[in-house]
């Protein structure tokens, strides 16, 4: 059933790539819905790292993608194709996107939408898709996790960081993690890491080693890059798995290939925003019959830290970059 089609909405629009103030608030072209898409009236967009990397020219949309940022939206379906038969309007749904959540309305994959998880609001809702599909992908599809396995998560503070944090320990693993600030490190404790390192203060090398009894951990899911890969390295176990989903600090590293050799290590760097249609559907569905029932059992919830309007979007991206927040930021148009 289609309605809602047509008209103008409010987005953001980045004309030039630079600082927050580039984003405009626009009347824009509201989409309509491609065949096996669905129209959603948005309640609530999460802002992302790759949102930031994107205003700066260093992460464009893929072919076909809108222009406008945002990768997660939670809202109200307002519109279907003829083809989709799961959803109709009027259903609630979050959904992970390649672009367009900084608006009143976007377009999503049927197929790439998932229902509002029990006793989750629809606003908090939107903190979920891109986090969850990006570490359930990271940890547990390509490094793949294993039972009784450890995890460390760097950045343990941020939306990525509390959502590993969550999943390893409501699943049964040892997760450690580390944080820029005694507060973020008793976060991160609080949400279920097993220890939690200052990495401002302490080496994080040193304290992992000595909590895992010199034996390492078994993954690591990494958002820095840079100088980090030799001393994740030092810090893996005998056939452990580093997974990089970012270079917050640079894209550049030497490492010592012996080590890697010695160790039998295997490093792994992916990116979700690029995969294909049936690549993220097919992580919609695994996140729906494994964790979403996590929801319903009180063993992960979302972290928000704060909810911006939209008109506040260059505010929102200045308080991301200043890094102080522990979990998600919202946008709500």
């Amino acid at each position: 059933m289609v309605r809602e089609t047509g008209g103008t909405m409010r987005g953001v629009d980045i004309p030039r790539y630079g600082e927050a103030e580039v984003m405009q608030i626009r009347d824009l072209p509201r989409p309509e819905p491609a065949a096996g898409e669905v129209l959603i009236q948005i309640a609530a967009a999460g802002i992302n790292h790759g949102d930031l990397v994107q205003r700066r020219g260093n992460y464009p949309p893929p072919p076909g993608a809108s222009s406008i940022p945002g990768l997660e939206v939670a809202g109200t379906i307002v519109a279907c194709a003829p083809d989709v038969t799961r959803w109709q309007p009027g259903d609630e749904v979050c959904a992970i996107l390649a672009g367009g959540g900084y608006a009143s309305y976007c377009t999503a994959p049927a197929d790439q939408c998932l229902p509002i998880p029990p006793g989750i609001s629809l606003i908090d809702a939107a903190s979920l898709p891109e986090t969850f599909c990006t570490v359930w992908d990271a940890v547990w599809g390509q490094a793949r996790l294993g039972r009784a396995e450890s995890l460390l998560v760097h950045g343990g503070s941020s939306g990525i960081g509390v959502t590993a944090i969550q999943l390893a320990r409501a699943l049964g693993h040892p997760v450690y993690a580390t944080a820029g600030s005694p507060e973020k490190c008793s976060a991160c404790l609080s949400l279920g890491a097993t220890a939690a390192i200052n990495y401002k203060r302490q080496d994080f090398v040193e304290e992992v080693l000595q909590a895992t009894a010199g034996q390492g951990v078994d993954v690591i899911l990494d958002m820095v890059g840079g100088g980090y890969l030799p001393r994740n390295m030092s810090v893996l176990a005998i056939h452990g798995r580093q997974v990089s989903i970012g270079v917050q600090d640079g894209p550049d590293a030497r490492i010592d290939v012996r080590e890697m050799m010695r160790k039998r290590l295997t490093l792994i760097g992916t990116t979700l925003r690029s995969r294909d249609l049936a690549y993220k559907a097919r992580i919609c569905r695994e996140l729906e019959a494994h964790v979403w029932p996590l929801f319903a059992a009180g063993k992960v919830r979302p972290v928000v830290h704060r909810r911006f309007p939209l008109d506040a979007v260059a505010q929102a991206h200045r308080a991301l970059e200043q890094g102080g927040h522990v979990g998600k930021m919202l946008l709500i148009p």
